[in-house]
């Protein structure tokens, strides 16, 4: 290492600066509000806060409303199970409302 001369002095703490400077911006990155690769706990709202999906099940348990939410997705329909703050609902979108109360019913369950 002769042929290095003063350099070899500048390299290590350049180096090491390097290093650091590529630690911190990661760390920034993940530690960043907003971007975080763990998916959030959804927040839990009334019936009437989810938009245009329209509360056609009301049932007791999370079990019981995946349960008839896929039975409506079997029958075609788009369905979204949401924690509300009266409990666990079933939603579909306005044009479906009559089609999937329809099919609760056929499936032998008690739409709300």
């Amino acid at each position: 290492m002769s042929g290095w001369g003063s350099l070899s002095y500048a390299f290590g703490p350049l180096l090491a600066f390097g290093v650091l400077g590529v630690i911190v911006l990661l760390l920034r990155w993940a530690f960043a509000h907003g971007t975080s690769l763990v998916e959030r706990r959804p927040e839990v709202g009334s019936p009437e806060e989810y938009g245009l999906l329209v509360r056609v099940a009301a049932p007791r348990t999370f079990v019981e409303a995946e349960v008839m939410r896929r039975h409506l997705e079997d029958a075609g329909l788009r369905a979204t199970l949401a924690p509300t703050t009266q409990g666990p609902a079933v939603m579909v979108f306005p044009d479906d409302v009559k089609n999937a109360r329809l099919v609760l019913r056929s499936a032998g369950h008690e739409p709300g």
